[in-house]
């Protein structure tokens, strides 16, 4: 079964010196984009999961399972 890229964590942050919204995935290495308002960082952010976790099945890598909530 293939991940589900929605399903992945996306770490945004303002970037006052680059003036951008800075987007990092957590569960995958080198997963990271960014875009000029909140909201177009999150559709790069998307974007970028859907591209690292495709090209990572391209090449028979191993795609780290999202994280999930626990309750407290």
């Amino acid at each position: 079964m293939e991940p589900d890229p929605k399903r992945y964590s996306m770490s945004i942050q303002l970037s006052d010196e680059d003036q951008a919204y800075i987007v990092t995935v957590p569960e995958l290495p080198g997963g990271w984009t960014h875009g000029a308002t909140c909201e177009e960082a999150i559709k790069q952010g998307q974007d970028a999961i859907e591209r690292w976790i495709t090209a990572a099945l391209a090449d028979n890598e191993l795609v780290s399972a999202p994280r999930v909530a626990m309750p407290a």
